[in-house]
């Protein structure tokens, strides 16, 4: 599923090294109706605008715009407009060279995002011109103005949507949903601990959190604006908001008489961080890591698995989606209830700067900012 630039047309999808789906891109001759920053659809032009890297790095020194070939629609393909397409930190990460998967270079950057659908092969069943869709899986390659997708490669989502929603949907809430149902049987009432609260998926975790009636301890590391930041968040559902330093704190068993000990941690920073959330766990809790912001290992002490019976896992939202990519009915039903949870205004993007494409450089330098409290999102 990887868009790497290729000079040579080919039809059809290949296997990367890495072993992930290509699909390959090949020019056409389509006549140019479309503006590059308008959310309205029409014909596609022969090349579309993309950002690409040809070598891993700095983001703001690699990544460049360029003109790259459209392909032709197949019969069982659809040809989109991108919208709008966020940059999240495993964006970067891949064009840096350090994340898991990495794509064949050259290679067009951003997992994530939203499109409208512009055109449809003549064996497309389940989608039609004007449907919003994002991609089912990490590699697309967003960071474009238009693509040739395969159907199964994209989910439709509602048009009423927000575009912001819809553009940051398919990683940082869906990992919040899968942490929350997966791992414990929260109920009503029960506690979640989590750090980097302010993040994408820590927000999500929230309201997620809000509106099944669980409670959320929001860990964030102190910072100038700590008071604006505690207030948003507890805007959108946070339970209570504390400074890291507060965890080791007297303070912190105060919160326990009136709030239960949690059931589930959330980790995204490792370090000592993660320690200090196994600390507050209850007895046969669970915590779970998605993120490592420090770099830092996991240290867990004896005692937390030996008196408290404490589990530790981890999640990746990519596998889990490739776990589960012949059971469309879990993963439909999981973006269902997310966006009937936006479309009731009970789960909002994260903050937003929207950026256009040809801003680009912009946007990567604010995204490598230390305490960004804006995700940057391209508006093509």
């Amino acid at each position: 599923m990887w868009f790497p630039v290729l000079s040579a047309c080919l039809r059809g999808r290949a296997v990367s090294k890495s072993g992930f789906v290509v699909a390959s891109l090949c020019p056409n001759h389509r006549e140019a109706n479309v503006s590059h920053f308008s959310h309205s659809a029409g014909r596609c032009s022969q090349t579309c605008q993309a950002l690409i890297y040809r070598k891993h790095g700095d983001p703001s020194r690699v990544v460049e715009l360029e003109d790259a070939p459209v392909p032709q629609t197949g019969t069982k393909e659809v040809l989109v407009k991108l919208l709008a397409s966020p940059i999240n930190p495993s964006d970067v990460n891949m064009i840096q060279g350090t994340y898991a998967i990495l794509p064949d270079l050259p290679a067009v950057g951003g997992n994530e995002g939203v499109a409208q659908v512009i055109e449809v092969g003549s064996q497309v069943k389940s989608l039609k011109a004007g449907d919003w869709v994002i991609p089912r899986d990490a590699g697309l390659g967003t960071w474009r103005t238009e693509a040739v997708l395969a159907e199964d490669d994209v989910f439709s989502v509602p048009n009423s949507i927000p575009l912001l929603s819809a553009a940051t949907l398919g990683v940082n809430p869906c990992t919040a949903f899968r942490m929350l149902s997966d791992f414990e049987d929260l109920r009503p009432g029960d506690s979640v601990i989590q750090n980097a609260a302010n993040s994408g998926v820590g927000q999500a975790v929230i309201q997620i959190a809000a509106a099944r009636g669980i409670n959320t301890i929001n860990i964030i590391r102190d910072r100038p604006d700590f008071t604006q930041l505690s207030d948003r968040l507890k805007a959108i559902g946070a339970s209570h908001v504390i400074r890291e330093e507060s965890l080791r704190r007297p303070e912190i068993r105060e919160l326990f008489k009136t709030c239960s000990k949690p059931k589930l941690a959330l980790n995204g920073v490792g370090g000592k961080s993660a320690t200090e959330l196994l600390r507050h766990l209850q007895v046969g809790g669970s915590m779970v890591t998605y993120g490592g912001m420090s770099k830092q290992p996991v240290t867990v002490p004896v005692s937390a698995l030996i008196f408290k019976d404490v589990k530790v896992c981890g999640f990746w939202v990519t596998q889990w989606k490739r776990d589960h990519s012949h059971d469309e009915r879990v993963f439909r039903g999981m973006l269902d209830e997310l966006c009937s949870l936006i479309q009731q205004g009970k789960l909002t993007a994260p903050a937003c700067e929207e950026v256009r494409l040809r801003d680009y450089k912009k946007a990567l330098d604010a995204a490598l900012q230390p305490f960004t409290s804006s995700k940057q999102v391209l508006i093509m």
